[in-house]
């Protein structure tokens, strides 16, 4: 799949070498980040993994990974140093990262755990985490010069986890939300994403009056779940204005040529990446 075959009047699709990625055009026109999220496109891995796998903990040759996270490097003009990597366990856990932090993850063994959203006020640390379904949320506070960059699942988004981020930027850097850029990325769609009724439930809970915009009872007696949709709604409840929040249209199981998607694939699949560094 190409960028011909892919449109979004979120993302502009970007291409360098072989690699295609894709940005928000209003963490772009700041001018005081740089970003991006990967798509399968340039990368040098095989099979399941093809190609711009970011996933080293998927089965696939450890020195292809490699490459592809130089080829990222490249693309966002940093180093495998100025990489920071989460540790992912769909909890609601974020970690205030410095330059103490870099290369946790990839040049050196992670020395922290049970992360899901990071943040920042340090320029030169890329924030980086990983999906194949789950929802990235991206963070600018473009007046303390602050960003955040968090990992959102069906559980991180019962726990409100975009919310905890901007509070917790809100503790340590003195964010005001409505000085706050947002962007949902790449993640599954509400067609695609099918539950059960005990995730249903939790949602209900979460969204007592609203919930239908939420979940859609399916005839199968189950439930669509528009994780959009949910963690939109999350953000404007932080206190981040409507006109500053970007909203994917772009699902990764609906393209999975283009976009590793766990729930397409049953899990036979490589790992996208979210990068987020201050210039």
């Amino acid at each position: 799949m190409n960028t011909r075959e892919i449109e979004s009047h979120v993302f502009e699709i970007n291409k360098k070498n072989r690699a295609e990625y894709l940005t928000f055009p209003s963490f772009t026109k700041s001018g005081l980040v740089r970003h991006l999220f990967s798509t399968r496109a340039g990368g040098v891995s095989e099979g399941i993994y093809a190609s711009m796998n970011l996933g080293l903990n998927r089965g696939d040759q450890h020195e292809n990974v490699i490459k592809n996270f130089e080829c990222i490097a490249n693309i966002l003009e940093c180093t495998l140093n100025d990489f920071v990597f989460s540790d992912q366990t769909h909890l609601d856990h974020i970690r205030l990262v410095t330059k103490d932090d870099s290369g946790n993850g990839i040049t050196r063994q992670k020395d922290f755990f049970d992360t899901d959203g990071m943040i920042t006020n340090e320029p030169g640390i890329v924030l980086t985490t990983f999906y194949a379904d789950c929802v990235p949320l991206y963070f600018l506070d473009p007046v303390n010069k602050a960003i955040g960059l968090t990992h959102s699942g069906w559980r991180g988004t019962v726990k409100q986890i975009g919310k905890k981020t901007v509070e917790a930027m809100q503790s340590h850097f003195g964010t005001d939300p409505k000085n706050l850029i947002a962007g949902i990325g790449p993640s599954i769609c509400e067609t695609c994403y099918e539950v059960g009724s005990e995730v249903a439930m939790e949602f209900k809970k979460l969204f007592p009056y609203d919930f239908q915009e939420i979940l859609r009872k399916n005839d199968a007696g189950n439930y669509q779940l528009n994780l959009w949709e949910a963690n939109r709604k999350i953000l404007l409840d932080s206190g981040i204005l409507e006109e500053n929040i970007s909203t994917t249209d772009l699902c990764t199981c609906c393209n999975p040529d283009y976009l590793f998607s766990h729930r397409a694939t049953d899990g036979k699949r490589g790992n996208l990446g979210a990068f987020l560094g201050l210039l």
